[in-house]
């Protein structure tokens, strides 16, 4: 006589998400200053003098040559370059936080029961874990 009653035992599996998160190089900045340099034309009035010299009439009284020294000045214009601070600006990197919706499909085995003919069938379910 055969037995009927083999116990069989069905392995089943469900997927789990695993999420981890790594910190990888996205891109490289580099930072510098450039220096520009603009022509500036200004105009400044500047006074000088001139030797101005009047002929008169002799007369027998200004008959000796005397000789007058007369100095003679101008302003001159001396450019000096001054630098100035314009700005202090401050370069460094600041952490933001995003939420990013991830979706992924999980695989999950069920156990399905076809039957052919009356029969009855009972589900035991393990007890839960509170």
């Amino acid at each position: 006589m055969k037995d009927d009653n083999q116990d069989v035992t069905f392995q089943l599996h469900k997927e789990k998400l695993d999420i981890t998160k790594q910190i990888v190089e996205t891109a490289d900045v580099r930072v510098y200053k450039n220096t520009y340099t603009e022509v500036k034309q200004i105009m400044i009035p500047v006074i000088h003098e001139e030797l101005v010299i009047e002929k008169k009439g002799l007369t027998p009284v200004d008959s000796d040559i005397e000789v007058t020294r007369i100095p003679m000045s101008e302003e001159r214009i001396e450019v000096t370059l001054h630098p100035t601070e314009l700005n202090n600006i401050l370069v460094d990197t600041q952490q933001f936080e995003e939420v990013i919706q991830v979706s992924e499909t999980l695989k999950e085995e069920k156990l399905r029961i076809k039957m052919v003919g009356d029969t009855k069938v009972k589900v035991v379910e393990p007890p839960s874990n509170m």
